[in-house]
């Protein structure tokens, strides 16, 4: 997409660019792979993954969003304090990356506040922002949403309003959206064609298909719903040296390995197409 391409409005808006913190042996796919008592005698690549995507959003001056998991935070306090000192938002993934949904509430909100504060602790700013693991906030643990609130955030992007095999609430709003608690959601872009919402908002989505479809939806959430989109993907999709699980399944290890050494490159053309800022900046008075 060319400037010349873009409509006034396209420029003008500043869409939220998010990063899931977490390494490859973490994802919830690969869980029986990786038990999490097993995780620490695991070779981590977070360091060096996220401090390539910093590299990249300095040299187009784009801000982010990280969402960080409590766990890999404890282990690589310098990286959290670089994330801060670059003028990102230091954001919380939960402290273990279990599934909202697999846990009880009061196991929940043990996990989400112990995150918060290490998280705060170690950037030394308040964490106000926070993501669930796998979008695990569903139909059957909405009760999520209050237990976020409970332990101070602000703000949760938890919800991917979207039909999928392991997450999804396709009828939630598109667009942010404040809850009886107070606690704004912000959910995953979805672009709205044929009568249902298409994911638009990056993940495996942003490696299996062309990037001209991404580049597309953006656009078209930016100038037809005259929203800011909200994208996200994680570390260790610009990782193509990431050890390969070849026990896992095959659709585990497809959706998992995908086009991973292109995504650098995609990464680049879309910090260069779009305009790119924090979720917690972007969003402020979105709903």
């Amino acid at each position: 997409m060319s400037e010349n391409s873009r409509t006034a409005s396209e420029k003008a808006i500043v869409n939220a660019l998010t990063i899931d913190v977490e390494d490859y042996f973490q994802v919830s796919a690969l869980a029986p792979h990786f038990p999490r008592k097993n995780w620490d005698a695991v070779p981590c690549r977070v360091e060096r993954n996220v401090d390539l995507i910093l590299d990249l959003l300095d040299q187009r001056g784009a801000k982010a969003t990280f969402f960080t998991l409590g766990w890999v935070a404890e282990r690589y306090p310098q990286l959290v304090r670089r994330i801060a000192e670059g003028g990102h938002e230091v954001a919380s993934h939960g402290y273990s990356h279990e599934r909202a949904s697999a846990m009880t509430p009061k196991a929940f909100l043990a996990d989400i506040a112990l995150a918060k504060a290490v998280l705060e602790d170690i950037a030394g700013k308040k964490v106000t922002g926070y993501r669930a693991p796998s979008f695990s906030i569903g139909m059957q643990n909405l009760w999520a949403h209050d237990t976020i609130a409970e332990a101070g955030y602000v703000y949760s992007s938890s919800v991917y309003p979207v039909k999928h095999d392991h997450y999804g609430i396709p009828d939630a709003p598109r667009f942010p959206y404040l809850l009886a608690s107070g606690l704004m959601e912000v959910p995953v872009t979805t672009m709205r064609l044929l009568g249902r919402n298409w994911p638009a908002g990056g993940g495996g989505y942003f490696r299996l298909l062309p990037y001209a479809v991404s580049r597309w939806q953006i656009a078209r959430v930016n100038r037809d719903d005259k929203r800011p989109a909200i994208f996200y993907f994680h570390p260790w999709e610009v990782d193509p040296e990431q050890p390969r699980v070849a026990e896992a399944s095959a659709k585990t290890r497809f959706r998992h390995y995908v086009n991973l050494s292109r995504t650098e490159n995609r990464l680049k053309r879309l910090l260069g197409d779009f305009n790119w800022g924090r979720a917690d900046e972007v969003f402020r008075n979105a709903a």
